[in-house]
């Protein structure tokens, strides 16, 4: 035996029991957090009431966590009928789809929420870059940065054409700039600005970074193609 043989990786069962730990204690955290904030909505999203819940970024926050457990609902059902048909990384191809909608539509929702002035006041754009980085603010920042997070960390797992750095960037700034647009072209009293296609960007290819390690391992693998079946062995 090789006694200077290098120690097993841990199983991947472990890793993902502790990374799924860790996903749950942040997402906890993060509701510890703004626990208040998200109360002062639930009255009016629990009755099902637009204004107050579907029109503020707090109702839509808790809307999303609401939603959360019908999310993993349709990956479990996604991958089981993936898996039944032979289709390769089923469970990963599932969460790479339902976390890229469920994790982008509410901030394009939130970008896309109308301000006090909307329809009345004149379109805004600022194309000077870097310039609206200041009045942004740290919150701001963040916010942008995760506007399409979901979107740069999954959908290299899932679709092979996008599976590198410099796509998920045109992904990640293509996707800004129809938003900046949309915003602009609606007059939501919203900035239009090369500020947030940047950062926005950036979100995702920072997103698309963590990821890196999977998608990089399967990015010839993954197909909705169910795996073709063994050829029988000759007869005698």
């Amino acid at each position: 035996m090789n006694h200077y043989a290098s120690p097993s990786a841990p199983p991947r069962r472990t890793r993902r029991i502790v990374i799924l730990g860790l996903a749950i204690l942040g997402l906890a955290s993060a509701v510890f957090v703004v626990r208040r904030p998200l109360m002062m909505s639930a009255p009016r999203c629990m009755a099902g009431r637009w204004h107050g819940c579907f029109d503020t970024f707090n109702g839509v926050v808790l809307m999303t966590l609401v939603a959360l457990p019908l999310a993993v609902l349709v990956v479990w059902a996604l991958a089981r009928r993936r898996r039944a048909a032979g289709v390769t990384w089923a469970w990963r191809m599932s969460l790479a789809e339902v976390g890229m909608v469920h994790g982008t539509v509410p901030f394009v929702w939130m970008t896309m929420m109308p301000g006090a002035g909307a329809g009345t006041v004149p379109a805004r754009l600022s194309l000077v870059p870097l310039r609206d980085l200041v009045t942004m603010g740290p919150l701001g920042i963040v916010g942008n940065l995760l506007v399409f997070a979901a979107l740069g960390f999954f959908a290299p797992m899932r679709f092979r054409a996008a599976a590198s750095v410099p796509r998920i960037l045109a992904l990640g700034a293509g996707c800004s700039v129809l938003v900046e647009t949309a915003q602009y072209v609606l007059r939501l009293d919203r900035v239009s600005s090369v500020d947030d296609v940047l950062v926005n960007a950036a979100g995702a290819v920072l997103a698309a970074l963590a990821s890196r390690r999977w998608w990089r391992s399967t990015a010839d693998a993954p197909s909705d193609r169910p795996r073709p079946a063994p050829a029988p062995a000759p007869a005698g």
